[in-house]
């Protein structure tokens, strides 16, 4: 199965996918209307416009570092995953596109990386769920906390979001994933339990970028190890954006042997050429 995922509303009725996943809102800030015929795509905490009217809303490390465009290692600027009143508002918008399309896809959800987030508001919230944890008898007491602890608090919260997310979403909730299968990265990157992200997840989405292509094994490592990790059904995202055409045909074959679905980014003509040329290619040829 093969799917396109555009921001362009013309691309969703192509009829050379199976399934299109439509830009709702994405790290721009952006939005757009909900399509009925597509899956929306809201990417949760990435969100370039609204960090840069609000700094309240931005995450910072212990050393007061924001986390935004304008730093190393992010391509787009965050919001802090603890800001109530945009968690609201991005839960009205889940809630919007539900009414339109009962599937969602969520996009961008986690704290940016393991440093994050240390405001004032992150802080004094942790420091109430170790209490409320002591005093249940569940761990240490605040003086004897560390990073682990951090870590699980991280973790929580951002469990509790995407549980008020699902109760929003009648339909299929597909989740994107970072694509790092290894061990506890993504808990510690992110704040990704995938053991209680699991059973709210019906399939999750591992983009798997490259402008290239050029080799694969990476490609094929990467599948493989969350194809191990998750019992949840799997689907790899490639990049179709000026990719020469052979090279994403092999691309996709090598992620179709891991994915419930490829899907194309960015680009619906290059990856319709691709699956011609797949399809081209599967059939018995004539000789004369």
């Amino acid at each position: 199965m093969y799917g396109v995922v555009t921001r362009n509303a013309e691309d969703t009725e192509s009829p050379a996918f199976d399934r299109a996943f439509y830009e709702v809102k994405d790290v721009s800030g952006r939005s757009n209307e909900p399509l009925e015929h597509a899956v929306s795509m809201v990417s949760c905490f990435g969100d370039n416009a609204a960090a840069s009217e609000n700094a309240d809303l931005v995450p910072v490390n212990p050393e007061g570092q924001e986390a935004t465009r304008d730093r190393t290692y992010f391509d787009w600027a965050y919001v802090c995953p603890t800001h109530e009143e945009y968690k609201r508002g991005l839960l009205e918008i889940i809630e919007d596109c539900a009414a339109v399309n009962g599937d969602v896809r969520l996009d961008d959800v986690g704290f940016p990386r393991a440093e994050y987030c240390y405001c004032d508001r992150c802080n004094e919230r942790f420091e109430a769920w170790v209490e409320a944890r002591h005093e249940r008898g569940e761990g240490p007491p605040p003086a004897e906390t560390g990073v682990e602890d951090r870590y699980a608090w991280r973790a929580s919260v951002i469990t509790e979001f995407v549980e008020a997310a699902v109760e929003r979403i009648p339909g299929t909730v597909y989740f994107t994933l970072y694509p790092d299968p290894y061990g506890d990265h993504l808990y510690e990157r992110a704040g990704l339990d995938l053991d209680a992200l699991e059973p709210l997840v019906d399939e999750f989405v591992v983009p798997l970028y490259d402008t290239h292509y050029g080799t694969t094994y990476w490609l094929e490592t990467i599948a493989s190890g969350f194809a191990d990790r998750l019992s949840t059904p799997l689907s790899v995202e490639l990049y179709a954006v000026d990719v020469d055409v052979d090279a994403l045909v092999h691309a996709t074959e090598v992620a179709a042997e891991y994915g419930e679905s490829v899907l194309f980014g960015y680009d619906s003509a290059n990856a319709t050429a691709a699956l011609r040329r797949m399809d081209a290619e599967a059939r018995d040829g004539v000789e004369w």
